[in-house]
Formats: C-alpha cells, structure tokens, sequence
C-alpha cells in the first residue's frame, strides 16, 4: 500500500475562509429546512449534488463563510445532530 502523504503535521486553515459540507438527508425539503435550523440567517449557498440510484437519499453542498476552526467544527457538530440529517463530510 503507497502513503500518500506520511507528514504528522496538521493541515493549517487561514480563516475566515469559505467552506464547503456536503450534507445528506432523505428528502430535499427536509434537508433545506435542517439547514436553515442550524444556520439561521448567515449567508450561504446551498447547491445539488448527488441523489442515490434508488433514491433515497439526495446530497447537496452548503458553501458559507466560517470565522474559525470553532466556528467550522460547530457548524459541522450541529448539522451531524440534526435528526433529518444522515450524514455530513
């Protein structure tokens, strides 16, 4: 198996800086509400990805300005928790 970067080190992020999360859900409407519950008013854009063959699930990629790594990590936490989210990365 190749290594493709063996480097301990953290990767550094300047901040603020836009930030991409694509988040997963059943169902469109309930994905889009999800996400405005847990990121209010800020600015933001949310923009298709993926739907699953069987259509299950659908992806979409919300893009917005983080602060900071808190900012960044909370926003990721709270969509992760939401309970019509499935998934985030």
């Amino acid at each position: 198996m190749e290594t493709i970067n063996d480097s301990k080190q953290k990767v550094v992020i300047e901040y603020p800086c836009n930030w991409c999360y694509k988040v997963i859900a059943s169902e469109k409407a309930a994905l889009e509400q999800a996400i405005r519950d847990v990121i209010d008013e800020r600015d933001h854009s949310i923009s298709p990805s993926n739907t699953s063959k069987t259509g299950k699930y659908i992806s979409m990629n919300l893009d917005l300005l983080v602060h900071n790594e808190d900012d960044r990590t909370f926003i990721f936490d709270a969509l992760k928790k939401h309970q019509d989210i499935k998934m985030v990365l």
